[in-house]
């Protein structure tokens, strides 16, 4: 019985489209508690961007406008890409290997320069290297055939 890429009426959503979903819930709640003064501790002292915002998510991630944008952007866009199979394998995979980067980006650079423009410290690498793996791991190994309604072997435009 084939799967079918979407939900509704002709079955459940596929786990990879869940798992985008949730994803990227959570990157827009994120984004949005960056800018909660309380649950940002520092908050009067958050810059647009930079290595001086002193303002903490949660008391423990370091953020400032930009990174919070980022987060509420990265979410929006995978609230979008999460509406097709195809596009929550991109988004989770993808992220998830962009999130690889920005942890190896955040250990390369000298956290004192202007090269932290996003900013980031230990607890957001930490947290970044957990986001990379997670999410190429869910975008790579929730997608065997969900959507396709074919086999890998049997393409849709042979004869």
């Amino acid at each position: 019985m084939a799967r079918y890429a979407r939900g509704g009426p002709r079955g459940p959503k596929p786990k990879v489209q869940l798992a985008a979903m949730a994803a990227a819930g959570i990157f827009v709640l994120i984004g949005v508690l960056g800018f909660v003064p309380g649950v940002t501790t520092g908050y009067d002292d958050m810059t647009f961007a930079g290595h001086h915002s002193e303002a903490r998510l949660l008391g423990v991630f370091q953020v400032s406008i930009l990174h919070n944008v980022l987060h509420l952007g990265f979410g929006l866009a995978g609230l979008l890409l999460a509406r097709s199979v195809a596009g929550a394998r991109v988004f989770l995979a993808g992220g998830g290997a962009l999130y690889l980067g920005l942890w190896l980006y955040g250990f390369a650079i000298d956290r004192e320069t202007a090269a932290n423009f996003i900013p980031v410290n230990d607890a957001d690498n930490w947290l970044h290297l957990a986001l990379g793996f997670g999410m190429l791991a869910f975008g790579l190994l929730l997608s065997n055939q969900a959507g396709t309604g074919t086999r890998p072997d049997d393409p849709f435009d042979r004869p």
